[in-house]
């Protein structure tokens, strides 16, 4: 491996996060929010990732000075029956997750290469389709193929994305404003919603927990590799951010209609009426690389995140073993997170997509209130114990993350 490719494969932890964390979702909220309020909160997309950004460094840290991954932390410390709680809210996010990717699978790749005599039966096929690729792929190649399937897909996806941009054109001075001075436009009364759904739609939600079964895999263990976890989450959450900001530009240039990966189909027609096929075919494959990157993502990470738990079920004190990938409990939730969300291939995109964006809105402040409890000086020694700047913006990640989870399930 040359110099170049040791280095950059340093950052591969934090771009599967990013690549994981941006779904359909992430595609509609960004285009949406642009359409509706214009470059004006551009703003909004940084300071997304920068929340998301900390919660994940709060999470590595506490591994690395550990030893202990945070579902570790969290459960040893919990009460018995919490552990349980835990599993009651897994398997319905892993439900509606999975319905929602598959469905933006099958929607994007049925908008390129259409299937069967109507949308419905080709967005069935499609999604089935990938949904077994990706199973494949996690079950047979290990963590170097899935390392090196994300890097192809969020390479696409980020050049896509990017070259739509720069085809569009945009004055500097009109992107800079919407950057650097926070506003938010009334849009009917709906203004503050919609930022608010762009900041919080930056990332993941409970896959930003795999982040510390990667760099697990990736062999990084102990606090000297504490530095290198925070650029690695510094570059992920940057392309994350560019990522996003990008969306908001299409969606405030390019009128759009629909909802859900419907609505990112819709964008490609209009790029075919501003820019020709070309753009249409583009912009099609960067929202493929999105989707799909996301969907292996999650079908590779969740099922750490059940195997953890069910290593910790009856534990009293942190086990000997480590999660197996190739162990029964991983294997069996990942069979279980390919195949079962195939029944709801009939459920409207909408309907799950809000389903799933609701369940995983209730996780992020749960996660901000779990840092703020464990990387005190008691667990992590005052040396590595989060600084008073990090714990005021973790209690602005909760304070903002319980609002936008009741201001979600509200609607």
């Amino acid at each position: 491996m040359s110099r170049l490719s040791r280095r950059l494969a340093l950052f591969l932890p934090g771009l599967l996060v990013a690549a994981t964390g941006v779904g359909a979702g992430d595609l509609a909220t960004g285009a949406f929010s642009g359409h509706e309020l214009g470059l004006a909160v551009l703003w909004a997309v940084p300071l997304g990732a920068l929340l998301k950004f900390v919660l994940s460094e709060g999470l590595a840290r506490w591994q690395l000075v550990t030893g202990e991954t945070l579902l570790e932390g969290v459960l040893l410390r919990a009460p018995r029956w919490l552990r349980w709680g835990f599993l009651v809210y897994l398997v319905p996010w892993s439900w509606f997750v999975g319905a929602a990717l598959i469905g933006a699978c099958g929607v994007t790749a049925n908008a390129m290469l259409p299937l069967g005599g109507d949308a419905a039966t080709g967005k069935l096929a499609w999604g089935a389709l990938h949904s077994l690729v990706g199973l494949a792929l996690v079950w047979r190649g290990g963590f170097a193929l899935f390392e090196k399937a994300m890097s192809l897909s969020v390479g696409v996806m980020f050049v896509t994305v990017l070259a739509t941009v720069a085809a569009l054109g945009f004055a500097p001075g009109e992107v800079l404003r919407g950057l650097l001075v926070p506003s938010v436009p009334d849009a009917g009364g709906e203004g503050l919603a919609w930022t608010v759904a762009l900041v919080g739609g930056v990332g993941g939600t409970l896959t930003l927990l795999c982040y510390g079964y990667w760099i697990r895999e990736d062999g990084r263990a102990g606090p000297a590799w504490i530095g290198a976890c925070r650029a690695d989450l510094a570059a992920g959450f940057t392309v994350t951010a560019l990522f996003g900001v990008a969306m908001v530009m299409i969606g405030s240039r390019v009128a759009v209609a629909g909802r859900g990966s419907g609505l990112v189909v819709a964008l490609a027609d209009a790029l075919d009426g501003e820019l020709g096929p070309v753009a249409r075919w583009a912009f099609l494959v960067g929202a493929w690389g999105a989707v799909f990157s996301s969907l292996l993502g999650v079908w590779q990470s969740v099922p750490y995140v059940f195997a953890d738990f069910w290593r910790l079920r009856a534990a009293r004190e942190r086990p000997r073993d480590e999660v197996d990938p190739r162990g029964r409990p991983y294997r069996l939730y990942l069979l279980a997170l390919a195949l079962v969300p195939l029944l709801g291939l009939r459920v409207s995109f909408k309907e799950a997509q809000k389903a799933y964006a609701i369940v995983g809105a209730c996780f992020l402040p749960l996660l901000a209130l779990a840092l703020l409890w464990l990387l005190r000086a008691p667990h992590v020694g005052r040396e590595h114990a989060s600084r008073p700047w990090t714990r005021a913006i973790l209690v602005l990640c909760l304070a903002f993350f319980a609002w936008a989870g009741w201001l979600e399930t509200r609607g």
